[in-house]
């Protein structure tokens, strides 16, 4: 099983998530964050990290979120791996908790 990062992640981009990662699986998009479902050992330190609550293991992933599982997997492949916390996104807390932000992705 693997973790999975979901929308509300997106125009937030907290980083929190990331320095307790043992594997180095997130991966870092303009302005989201994706986890490498290849490379995650499934430990869930990451979960608890989350101030968006953007990151859940794929078998508890929301109705109307399954396009996140193969959209983590695809921009895992794409985007490089992030292993330091950074600061979030200038309106991150405007953004976090907002519905339907997919249509705000920057790839």
């Amino acid at each position: 099983m693997t973790f999975v990062v979901l929308e509300n992640c997106i125009r937030c981009k907290f980083t929190d998530c990331v320095e307790v990662c043992p594997v180095d699986c997130f991966h870092e998009g303009p302005n989201f964050l994706v986890i490498d479902p290849d490379e995650c050992i499934d430990c869930s330190l990451c979960e608890p990290e989350c101030p968006a609550e953007a990151i859940v293991p794929e078998d508890e992933v929301p109705d109307g979120q399954e396009h996140m599982l193969e959209l983590n997997a695809e921009l895992s492949q794409q985007w490089p791996v992030i292993t330091r916390r950074k600061d979030p996104l200038p309106d991150a807390e405007e953004w976090n908790g907002k519905p339907d932000k997919l249509k705000h992705l920057e790839r």
